[in-house]
C-alpha cells in the first residue's frame, strides 16, 4: 500500500458528514482489500496516529474543543487524518495553521474535530473475515512528543493565535 493510496482511503468525501457516515465511507472502502492490503493500511494507520501524538496538536484540540483527555485526543488525530494528506502535514509542521482549513464540523453548536474508533475498522475488518487480530503496532511512546502545552488563556492566545481567534470560548 503506497502512501496516496493510504490518504484516498482515510480521507472523509464530506468533512462535514456525520461522523457515523465517515466512518461508514472508511468501512466500505476497506471491504474491497484483501488481507494484506487491509493489514498495510492498518499499519500506516497506526504510523499517522505515532507521528500526530504531539503536545502541539493535543494544544490545538484543547483551544479547538476543550479536549482534555486521552481518549479524546485519540478521537482528534483520527479526524486530523480523516482531513487528508494536505490538512494532516500541514498541521503536524505548524498545530495552529490547522485555522486556515474549513474543516472542523459543529456538533450541538460546537466544534466537533472527534472521529470515534475511526483508528479500529481495519482491525475489526480483519478480525471478522480472519478471527484473528492484525500485529499490534505500537505507539512506541509513554507521552507525546515535544513540551506540554500550557492550558492558560493567555499562553494558549500566544502559542495559536489563529486557532484561539477562531474557536476559544471563556467557557472551557
Amino acid at each position: 500500500m503506497t502512501e496516496q493510496q493510504f490518504w484516498q482511503l482515510v480521507t472523509a468525501n464530506d468533512f462535514f458528514a456525520d461522523p457515523e457516515i465517515i466512518a461508514d465511507e472508511l468501512k466500505s472502502k476497506l471491504t474491497t482489500l484483501d488481507n494484506d492490503q487491509l493489514a498495510a493500511f492498518d499499519k500506516l494507520f497506526s504510523q499517522k496516529m505515532r507521528l500526530s501524538y504531539e503536545w502541539s496538536l493535543w494544544g490545538a484540540a484543547y483551544v479547538i474543543a476543550g479536549c482534555n483527555s486521552e481518549y479524546g485526543f485519540s478521537e482528534f488525530r483520527c479526524w486530523l487524518i480523516s482531513r487528508g494528506q494536505t490538512v494532516f502535514e500541514t498541521c503536524l509542521a505548524q498545530a495552529d495553521n490547522l485555522a486556515d482549513f474549513d474543516v472542523v464540523p459543529v456538533k450541538d453548536d460546537l466544534p466537533y474535530p472527534f472521529l470515534d474508533e475511526y483508528d479500529l475498522i481495519a482491525g475489526m475488518i480483519y478480525e471478522s473475515r480472519t478471527e484473528d487480530e492484525l500485529p499490534f503496532v505500537p505507539s512506541g511512546l509513554s507521552q507525546p512528543r515535544g513540551k506540554r502545552f500550557k492550558d492558560k488563556s493567555k499562553e494558549l492566545k500566544k502559542v495559536y493565535p489563529k486557532l484561539y481567534q477562531r474557536f476559544w470560548t471563556q467557557g472551557q
